[in-house]
């Protein structure tokens, strides 16, 4: 099972820091974004199990980003943190789209606990899929089995792992760092070729014998797995 993997989007590096090294601590995979403008485009990525928003953001506030978000129907759990504790102020948020509000400054604790309750209302909520599929392209999500045209796929638990990360988010970038965050639990890339060597692997198992090549290479970017021609 991969681990939960989340998006910051905050712009003071003192909060930041404290946010990163402490969720990876906790076994979370992180992902940082300075200004709203940028945190709109990682989220539109995908991939994120919940989002922290601060309020106060270069470029576009954590409001506006969230309410863009749910405007193009983006239903990731949303963690706003403010240091406007207002009742006004947090009804206007929970009515733009976000489920939970903290309170600057607050104890690590408690975000952690608001955390694991947002991401159990999400898994409760979510319907769980027995399949992924990309073009003809099957993972069986019950016997954790692959298969390709109808021909099954002898796939280890590490590249089993790696393609349902990939599948589940078809068309859509997935960095280095999210495949190493993700499938074997690494949060900084410790100049490894680990990925390389996978990547050669699953494309030798998917894509060897079809006419298209589904896992492709988005060069200095990361990999996206579709039935594009590009």
């Amino acid at each position: 099972m991969s681990m939960a993997h989340i998006l910051i989007v905050e712009d003071d590096p003192r909060v930041s820091d404290f946010l990163q090294r402490g969720l990876r601590a906790e076994g979370y995979g992180v992902q940082l974004a300075r200004t709203g403008t940028e945190g709109l485009e990682l989220a539109r990525g995908g991939g994120h199990a919940l989002l922290i928003l601060d309020v106060m953001l270069p470029g576009m506030t954590g409001l506006d980003l969230c309410q863009s978000l749910r405007a193009e129907g983006v239903q990731v759990p949303v963690l706003m943190l403010t240091a406007l504790s207002t009742i006004e102020d947090k009804v206007n948020g929970l009515k733009l789209g976000a489920d939970d509000y903290l309170t600057k400054p607050f104890a690590f604790e408690e975000l952690l606990a608001r955390i694991e309750a947002l991401l159990r209302r999400g898994r409760e909520q979510r319907p769980k899929a027995t399949s992924l599929q990309v073009a003809d392209l099957v993972l069986d999500l019950e016997r954790m089995q692959a298969s390709r045209a109808g021909r099954p796929i002898a796939l280890t638990a590490k590249e089993l792992a790696f393609l349902e990360l990939l599948m589940s988010a078809p068309g859509r970038l997935c960095s280095r760092e999210r495949i190493l965050s993700n499938v074997w639990g690494l949060h900084e890339d410790p100049l490894t070729n680990v990925v390389d060597v996978y990547v050669r692997r699953l494309r030798a198992k998917i894509d060897e014998g079809h006419p298209v090549a589904l896992l492709k290479t988005v060069r200095g970017l990361g990999y996206r797995l579709d039935d594009s021609t590009v």
